[in-house]
């Protein structure tokens, strides 16, 4: 089990930052993602494998004015 968000997200063999964008259908255009407070770079996502038990914290950042 992972959290994401603060919650429990279940956590899966060869999970990546990117396959985990998928399964949560997060598309926004500006976002980015920490696992246990560490940034993770977006050109990483598709390699950077998440643990079982990782925080994880998927951020989109809005524009306003």
């Amino acid at each position: 089990m992972i959290k994401v968000n603060s919650k429990d997200f279940e956590w899966e063999e060869g999970l990546t930052v990117q396959k985990l964008l998928d399964k949560k259908k997060y598309t926004f255009p500006k976002i980015y993602v920490t696992i246990n407070g560490e940034i993770v770079e977006k050109e990483e996502y598709d390699i950077t494998l998440i643990k079982d038990g990782d925080d994880v914290k998927v951020i989109h950042l809005l524009a306003g004015g």
